[in-house]
């Protein structure tokens, strides 16, 4: 879903579908760190400790999601003006602090464990529990992909990331259980865990990117901004756009422009064309926040120097 697209929303349909994955990603991590749990204790797989440790802190990732998604759905107060949208890109943020810390340990313990290797037991009961952790995620990140396509939340996509890496977390653990349980190389164990780590960060790393965009009040894309003016354009009172601002902020979509009018209407005239152009952004986009700026044709206040 594109930025614009988000302005098609309604968040107050949008909040209890974002709150119910964010609800569904807390207990599919309860019921990982269990079976996770005892698989470690069973097969002495640092591959799954490594896993482990990345549920408890998906566990703690979901939590903090669900309290962005509260406060980002929350409405529009007198302290707060523009909504609380951002929440969820700070919710993501904490996400992907929390795997780079899981990258961290992680590694460590993969490199103590390849200074001494450590013998994997049962490798076939190990096997059988990240099955069963595949499956879940699995079930888990296309209902979170559904909501995503629904709501276009910045948190549930962050989360959805998330769980997406630990689909290939544990198909690489069942790959370093076949390895070491069957060839005897014990060094099968540690070497993917190293490469679990790297996959973390390199997850937490796109997470960090796409919340700083939303924090720094990044332009829409191009084809969002030529959207934009092309429904402005068809206006036949319009004749001319300028000064086109956008920005997202979770879900919802600031947008603001100059419009230039003929310069003899009277100002009740101009306020009709703006309304107009306002009727029909809002037809098209119901979610939107705008601003509209109405300016006599070759009465131009300003202009945007970054206007392409």
């Amino acid at each position: 879903m594109s930025e614009l697209e988000r302005a098609t929303i309604d968040i107050r349909e949008a909040a209890p579908l974002m709150k119910r994955a964010a609800y569904a990603s807390i207990s599919v991590a309860i019921v990982l760190i269990a079976v996770k749990f005892a698989a470690g204790l069973y097969t002495g797989s640092v591959a799954i400790l490594s896993s482990l440790v990345d549920s408890m802190l998906d566990l703690m990732a979901s939590a903090v999601s669900l309290f962005a998604i509260f406060q980002a759905v929350t409405p529009a107060d007198r302290l707060h003006r523009f909504g609380h949208g951002k929440a969820e890109a700070i919710g993501s943020l904490v996400q992907a602090a929390v795997m780079m810390g899981s990258s961290a340990f992680v590694l460590f313990e993969a490199a103590t464990r390849l200074v001494a290797p450590p013998q994997v037991r049962n490798a076939e009961a190990g096997i059988g529990v990240m099955g069963f952790s595949i499956a879940a995620t699995v079930g888990l990140v296309l209902y979170q992909r559904h909501i995503v396509r629904k709501t276009g939340s910045t948190a549930i996509s962050a989360d959805s990331l998330h769980y997406t890496s630990d689909i290939l977390i544990n198909l690489s653990v069942i790959v370093a259980l076949v390895i070491a349980g069957y060839t005897g190389f014990a060094y099968a164990d540690p070497i993917f865990a190293l490469g679990i780590a790297g996959y973390l960060a390199w997850s937490a790393f796109a997470i960090v990117r796409g919340s700083f965009n939303v924090l720094m009040d990044k332009e829409l894309t191009d084809d969002d901004r030529a959207a934009v003016k092309t429904l402005v354009r068809a206006h036949p009172g319009v004749l001319a756009i300028h000064d086109l601002r956008t920005r997202s902020s979770g879900a919802n979509v600031f947008i603001q422009f100059h419009i230039e009018v003929d310069r003899t209407l009277s100002l009740i005239a101009a306020h009709e064309i703006a309304d107009s152009v306002e009727k029909v952004l809002l037809e098209r986009y119901p979610g939107a926040e705008l601003i509209v700026h109405v300016d006599p044709q070759g009465v131009i206040e300003r202009r945007d120097h970054f206007e392409r």
